[in-house]
């Protein structure tokens, strides 16, 4: 664990694991538990030998680095999948399912399932009660979500079916334009569809989480309008603080809190900061802060989004070769940077020690680490 250097005296260091510790910790946008800086060396060179083996070419090793991960952590190779975790204080993240055609579905689901199946530690969450009991037996808990929605085609039965494999939270599109809704790659976007209200309304009737975080302006707000249960931007950030087209506008913060939301605050260093090289979690609880200040505590939580379980080599191919081809802008989007105070995930105790620098009391420490998203999810789920 490396300590971000926030100045905090002894007693508020104390103050600060206790909140910690004590708490229901939630990141919305949880992409470890893993990060590039964790994993050991000769596990990043053995898997960059073993594509080249098998593939001959670097995009084999993009798509090949991250599902080896987590066979040498199922296999008992890789003892730091499980340490970071437990290390970070975490309670619950979600377990991404890929939705962008038939082929990731089920071989997203495959990956997922191994991971409920093999790591005793690891409980799926369908239930709020489920993270509660989680955090009781010293277990944590995957939420089962999604990012993007393209490959259901306009097939509502298929669905169902992924709420009753345990699917509870939705993005409705990812940066581009589907079949349900307008992303923020979009930005003329008509925003949600015809269809997509009905996705929405069912949505709605089976008890999944509406999710705008990739989602333009008018997706956003019409999200907001039609939705009759919480709406979330489960990884976003706040426009006024960095211009960028992933962040929120104070209309659609305002929007997403008038249902009952939370905006989760991402830690991406190219989204939050002018200087992807130098971003900190200052900048971070700057948006943490005005969001506070725009809707109030009860609207506010963490969804990272960085760092990701991958190897180094990986993320310098997806910036040059794949990134553009999600919607990013050419040169933009995610690499091997991270924000200083999280580059490993067993250092997020130092999101709850940095909200303690900036003032927050108990209580709104506890909302905003993981309370704000419980509450949601006892309302829909």
């Amino acid at each position: 664990m490396k300590l971000f250097d926030f100045k905090l005296t002894e007693e508020e260091e104390v103050f600060a694991k206790r909140i910690h510790d004590d708490s229901i910790v939630i990141d919305m946008l949880f992409q470890g538990p893993m990060s590039p800086y964790a994993v050991p060396k000769h596990i990043e060179e053995q898997i960059v030998k073993e594509a080249e083996e098998k593939f001959g070419d670097d995009m084999g090793l993009v798509s090949y680095s991250g599902s080896r991960l987590i066979d040498l952590a199922i296999k008992g190779d890789l003892p730091e999948f499980k340490q970071e975790w437990y290390d970070s204080g975490l309670t619950a993240g979600n377990r991404q399912l890929g939705l962008g055609d038939m082929s990731q579905i089920i071989g997203s689901i495959g990956s997922i399932e191994r991971q409920f199946d093999h790591f005793d530690w690891l409980v799926k969450a369908t239930k709020a009660e489920h993270i509660e009991e989680a955090k009781k037996k010293g277990l944590k808990a995957g939420i089962v979500s999604c990012q993007e929605t393209l490959g259901l085609g306009k097939d509502l039965k298929l669905l169902d079916a992924l709420y009753n494999y345990g699917l509870r939270v939705v993005q409705l599109t990812y940066n581009n334009q589907n079949y349900v809704a307008s992303g923020c790659g979009e930005p003329d976007g008509s925003g949600v569809s015809v269809y997509g209200q009905k996705f929405i309304e069912r949505l709605n009737e089976l008890g999944i989480v509406v999710d705008t975080g990739h989602c333009n302006k008018q997706t956003t707000l019409d999200a907001c309008k039609y939705s009759k249960t919480p709406v979330i931007a489960s990884h976003t950030g706040v426009e006024n603080v960095y211009h960028h087209m992933r962040c929120k506008s104070d209309e659609e913060i305002k929007a997403i809190a008038e249902t009952g939301g939370v905006i989760g605050i991402f830690n991406m260093p190219w989204f939050i900061h002018e200087d992807p090289k130098n971003s900190t979690l200052e900048h971070f609880l700057d948006h943490v802060d005005y969001v506070v200040n725009l809707v109030g505590e009860d609207h506010v939580g963490i969804g990272t989004d960085w760092p990701m379980t991958d190897i180094l080599p990986t993320l310098k191919i997806f910036k040059e070769k794949i990134a553009h081809t999600m919607g990013f802008k050419k040169g933009d989007g995610p690499s091997t940077e991270v924000i200083e105070g999280l580059e490993t995930y067993g250092s997020f105790i130092n999101i709850t020690r940095g909200l303690v620098s900036r003032g927050y009391s108990e209580e709104a420490i506890k909302k905003i680490i993981g309370g704000n998203w419980m509450r949601v999810f006892k309302e829909v789920w």
